[in-house]
């Protein structure tokens, strides 16, 4: 008899098998050893990459690995072009094919197989950035910490009287009116600030629903002044009579009751009134004993001693933004100017040698002896080499005197006769890029140098050494409300510095152009930075890092490529220094040679 499913003429077998074909095939011993394998190791078969002999080898996850061997013997050829060409392309399989047209074909290396490989960075010898804006900063993210810092608890000072500016609030006003003693009279006056003429505006205000004004120190009905002023306009036969003393409007007047929320909530009404029609600005005037009165100004714009700062934001410390960029040099740090260094080529030699290279030749020369005969009535040292002279003698050879015309007015000279070609072949002989005369190569609005943090402007913090900016951030004092907005900030800022110190960088500035750094210096940045992005599971490649690095740092640099390790990554390195060959937890050395004689694995362990 053929079994039957209910409701169904197929038979309930020939279904089973159906169901038994479709389903997932088992994993055997095998497979689960060869999985566990993949887990812990890399494996590499039949490598033939380059000078590379077919060679098979098995690298360990999570270990510091030090690739090594003679120059040629295939190092790279294993390291960048095997291991992170494959994991590089296999990362890029994995997207989408959308995104797979922008980034190109990847060619997969001569190998039979690599099996186990972990997402891979390679951290290779070369100064990646060619921007002339790509700072040390802005390239270990640190500049952009700085910025938020700056934004959120910088205060403003004024370059003028040097104090806070803030902006005040209705809190403020309100916190000033409870500090008063309880039974206080106190009035709240707005100036009155109008484009129209004074009575014109008195009339306007007494339809919106006002009734006095303070003039001349007396409270006054707005009615009572508009009618004196149609009497004094009809007897002097004028339109309208002047008045220079400032006028206030009255908003209200009040006896302090502390408790008293119905008298609380209307004084707020009032104030944000007061702000509206005083555009910003109120005055509290109290009344104190015999008589006197004192008055306490307030005011909800930005400004102090007749400046309106700029509010910090995250775009006023960018430089590679509108609104922060330095207006001369637009956030480029330099421009287009006169060189010193083309103008006075030979720091040896002194002025009366002809030191200043544009001051030689029978007609030019005439400058030069202007100085070296009327030195003497202002004791300039003619026969001294320049690089002996003090900033004070260097600047005055610029700035010249009543006895003597300096560089810059020669240059004037020469601007005005540029309509003649040699003149103009002469200027552009001594012009080169030079620090911007406005921002001093901190590419910044100079207006960024009044807010601080700590009594330190963003442009002094970038300029100081990174070793030192270090100290800075860790012995800031702040008071426990800016504490608690920058915690978060301040490790983020500390911890990359630190990292970028332990690597030996703590001779550079955070100002420093990406493109003037060494191959070592830039590998040792992205090195920094990749510990400070906290990645675990990858496998970092990197090549040399210890090249330009001084041997007293060698362990620094140790320390930094094991707390990489010990996060969760393996780490490969090709090197040659003795000190980190023998911190690796394992060595391949490849050779037996260079170029034909090498790509074989001499030794692993």
């Amino acid at each position: 008899m053929e079994l039957k499913d209910v409701g169904s003429k197929e038979p309930l077998l020939k279904k089973l098998s159906i169901r038994i074909v479709n389903s997932p095939p088992m994993k055997t011993a095998a497979d689960k050893k060869s999985a566990d394998t993949d887990r812990k190791n890399i494996s590499i078969v039949g490598a033939r990459v380059h000078n590379l002999k077919n060679i098979s080898v098995t690298i360990p996850h999570n270990k510091l690995v030090v690739i090594t061997g003679v120059s040629g013997s295939g190092k790279s050829s294993l390291a960048f072009d095997t291991i992170y060409a494959e994991g590089q392309r296999r990362y890029v399989e994995s997207l989408s094919s959308y995104a797979r047209q922008f980034l190109g074909k990847m060619h997969k290396p001569d190998v039979d197989h690599i099996r186990g490989i972990a997402p891979a960075i390679a951290i290779e010898q070369k100064v990646i950035s060619r921007s002339s804006r790509s700072t040390v900063g802005t390239s270990t993210e640190i500049y952009d910490y700085l910025k938020l810092l700056f934004a959120r608890i910088g205060k403003t000072f004024s370059p003028i009287s040097g104090n806070i500016v803030k902006r005040n609030t209705v809190s403020d006003v309100i916190n000033y009116i409870n500090s008063l003693a309880d039974g206080t009279q106190a009035t709240l006056l707005s100036p009155i600030k109008s484009e129209k003429g004074l009575y014109e505006q008195l009339d306007l205000l007494r339809k919106q629903g006002f009734s006095r004004i303070e003039m001349d120190g007396e409270i006054k009905k707005i009615d009572d002044v508009l009618e004196s002023q149609k009497l004094k306009v009809k007897s002097q036969k004028s339109k309208e009579i002047t008045n220079t003393n400032p006028v206030f409007l009255v908003i209200d007047r009040f006896i302090i009751e502390k408790g008293n929320e119905e008298n609380e909530s209307r004084i707020a009404d009032s104030i944000q009134t007061a702000f509206y029609e005083g555009q910003g600005e109120i005055q509290v005037k109290r009344q104190k004993a015999e008589g006197k009165s004192e008055i306490q100004i307030f005011s909800n714009r930005f400004e102090l001693d007749g400046i309106t700062f700029e509010e910090p934001s995250v775009h006023f410390f960018s430089f590679n933004n509108p609104v922060g960029a330095c207006r001369t040099c637009e956030g480029f740090g330099s421009i287009i100017g006169l060189d010193e260094n083309l103008i006075i080529p030979n720091k040896n030699l002194s002025i009366y040698e002809e030191a200043i290279a544009c001051w030689k030749g029978e007609k030019m020369g005439m400058w030069k002896d202007a100085l070296v005969t009327e030195a003497h009535k202002f004791d300039f040292p003619i026969h001294r080499p320049f690089h002996e002279l003090t900033p004070k003698q260097k600047k005055l050879l610029w700035t010249g005197n009543e006895y003597f015309k300096g560089l810059t007015e020669f240059f004037k000279y020469i601007e005005g006769e540029s309509y003649k070609i040699q003149y103009r072949v002469m200027l552009s002989r001594y012009r080169g890029k030079t620090v911007c005369n406005e921002c001093y190569g901190s590419r910044l609005r100079k207006e960024t140098n009044y807010v601080k943090v700590a009594d330190h402007s963003i442009g002094e913090i970038v300029s100081m050494q990174i070793k030192d900016s270090l100290e800075f951030f860790k012995k800031i004092q702040l008071d426990l409300q800016d504490k608690q907005i920058a915690k978060r900030l301040l490790i983020e800022i500390t911890t990359r510095l630190q990292f970028l110190d332990d690597v030996g960088l703590g001779y550079l500035t955070l100002n420093r152009l990406s493109n003037t750094l060494s191959g070592g210096e830039s590998q040792r940045i992205n090195l920094a930075t990749s510990l400070g992005s906290s990645l675990v599971g990858s496998m970092y490649i990197l090549d040399e890092p210890s090249i330009g690095l001084h041997p007293r740092d060698t362990q620094r640099l140790i320390k930094v490529l094991k707390s990489l390790r010990d996060v969760g990554n393996s780490v490969l390195v090709v090197e040659h220094d003795e000190e980190i060959m023998e911190a690796a937890d394992e060595i391949i050395d490849l050779g037996p040679g260079a170029g034909k004689d090498g790509g074989e694995i001499v030794f692993q362990g």
